[in-house]
């Protein structure tokens, strides 16, 4: 069992997210970086789809009631273990009784916004159509359908690993994401959407010339832009459509809205463009505030993005196997269905 004693300024319980029941209204939330969330439940031997911890701007503290194994992913907040300081993307030993205490943004190792945090066995909590994950704007799933409080006391589940595994001496992975190229600006790919011709040529080039920023009404369910206004050829109502993480939308007020996990599944304004799937964790963790650019690219180098992030994937698969760790291939089972923003973007509902 771990018992949250500081809970920051928001964390939840997460896994890789509550597919199938788009029909019904329900998004599919989860882990705003699925990537990290999957190589943290690897390093500590846990199904990729295990329960964890999305930590955002850090200042959390958590208390470990038994023995176990941990791993940071993302940006670490300076994180110490009693003291000690621990490396983001390293596997970690735990004694009964420390404490894990993140620090605040000033202390933040790499760019970044949020961090997750796996522990062996997985968070034990309730699943709810087919995930343990959050769902904070309808207050279902993860713990009591609601961020994490002070003096929350969550189970944890069975791990694979053995008595000596759990207390290995700690190892580490190479990240599979450039977090730490120290980038003032960050650059997310996009492919044009399903109502992209609806906006003027000078709308069309600004949205991959001009800088945006990211405002601070920015949330889970979406990061909102501030820049030029993007104007459409003629006003025009349009149906409500299927949206899907990525999306972005254009509101009447011309500021795009790029849609994340927590977003509504369908929706009524035009979707100029969609950010490709390998590039989403990159505005997880963007900074409220900062600078963002878009660059266009072809459906063949979205591709090539998601194929590279699966061959690490299968590399780390193969080390830790040689290591003796629980098959990642065996835990695969809990993953979300390969879903295909960058190629099916018109069709996602």
């Amino acid at each position: 069992m771990i018992v949250v004693t500081k809970p920051g300024m928001l964390a939840s319980v997460q896994d890789l997210g509550r597919y199938g029941h788009r029909h019904l209204g329900v998004c599919p939330g989860g882990a705003l970086d699925v990537m990290a969330l999957t190589v943290a439940n690897r390093l500590v031997g846990n199904a990729d789809g295990a329960a964890g911890i999305e930590i955002t701007m850090g200042m959390c503290e958590i208390r470990f009631e038994s023995a176990t194994r941990i791993a940071l992913t993302g940006a670490p907040f300076g994180a110490r273990l009693d003291g000690q300081l621990i490396w983001s993307y390293w596997s970690v030993p735990v004694a009964a009784g420390q404490t894990l205490k993140l620090g605040g943004a000033s202390t933040v190792q790499r760019p970044g916004l949020r961090t997750w945090l796996a522990v062996a066995g997985g968070i034990d909590v309730p699943v709810v159509l087919g995930s343990r994950s959050t769902d904070l704007k309808a207050g279902f799933g993860g713990h009591e359908g609601r961020a994490l409080r002070k003096g929350d006391r969550l189970i944890l589940g069975s791990s694979l690993l053995t008595p000596e595994q759990l207390t290995r001496r700690q190892f580490g992975a190479l990240p599979p994401n450039a977090i730490g190229d120290d980038q003032p600006v960050t650059t997310l790919r996009i492919l044009p959407g399903p109502e992209h011709e609806q906006f003027t040529i000078a709308a069309r080039k600004q949205l991959c010339t001009e800088s945006w920023r990211i405002t601070p009404q920015s949330n889970r369910m979406g990061s909102r832009l501030a820049g030029p206004e993007l104007k459409r050829k003629r006003a025009a109502d349009m149906l409500s459509a299927g949206v899907i993480p990525g999306t972005i939308q254009v509101p009447p007020s011309g500021q795009p809205i790029v849609l994340m996990g927590d977003a509504q599944t369908t929706g009524g304004y035009p979707r100029i463009a969609v950010v490709i799937r390998a590039d989403l964790w990159k505005l997880a963790q963007a900074p409220l505030g900062g600078e963002l650019r878009l660059e266009e690219v072809d459906a063949t180098t979205a591709q090539s993005a998601w194929n590279e992030q699966q061959r690490y994937l299968a590399m780390m698969a193969q080390g830790l196997s040689l290591m003796g760790w629980p098959s990642a291939n065996a835990s695969r089972s809990a993953a979300p269905p390969q879903e295909t923003e960058e190629e099916g973007a018109q069709d996602a509902d």
